[in-house]
């Protein structure tokens, strides 16, 4: 989730402020069961007070810039269905991203961009991109996936090492009777 900066304290837990309120003074009132917010004497805000600590803040998403409002739709299973209709390379970058913070929240930023990246570059590119960056690292990243992409790096096939050796029948090649002859000097 992004930073909000539409939140205030009760000192345990933190509370959604409309976020046009950014930057102005408020009051609040804190009973034991609710949270008041005012500006101006009329109340903008209310929420239930919990009891115990959360992680996670309580958020209306009326309070919040319609910008950030597509955070609260994300979830893992709708990433991972999206990934592996790409593909299995794909699939594994996203399972990546979901488990690489402490909750799969942490992962939602990388697979949103990782979608937009596919709507921009294509499915099949992405793919290929998503495999190369297997070869490169165990830890793939947007930075690298969309690097890739727009320098075109996914288009370029991998070499192999038959491919970087010489073509046969090219070279000088000398069998023994040229050798048995004693080389150059005969």
């Amino acid at each position: 989730m992004p930073n909000f900066p539409f939140l205030i304290t009760d000192g345990k837990n933190k509370y959604s402020v409309p976020f046009d309120l950014i930057g102005e003074q408020v009051d609040i009132r804190l009973t034991k069961a609710t949270v008041e917010v005012f500006f101006h004497g009329s109340r903008v805000a209310s929420h239930p007070r919990l009891a115990t600590t959360r992680r996670d803040p309580v958020i209306q998403p009326e309070h919040m810039p319609t910008e950030h409002r597509k955070y609260l739709s994300y979830n893992a299973d709708d990433f991972t269905v999206w990934a592996m209709s790409i593909g299995n390379r794909t699939a594994k970058v996203v399972e990546a991203f979901l488990s690489s913070g402490s909750e799969p929240e942490q992962g939602y930023k990388a697979c949103a961009s990782l979608t937009k990246l596919g709507d921009r570059y294509g499915h099949n590119r992405l793919e290929n991109a998503c495999s190369k960056v297997w070869e490169l690292t165990s830890t793939p990243s947007i930075r690298i996936i969309s690097s890739m992409l727009k320098n075109g790096q996914d288009k370029v096939r991998a070499t192999s090492p038959d491919d970087t050796a010489a073509p046969k029948g090219q070279g000088i090649t000398r069998g023994a009777a040229y050798f048995a002859k004693g080389g150059d000097r005969s």
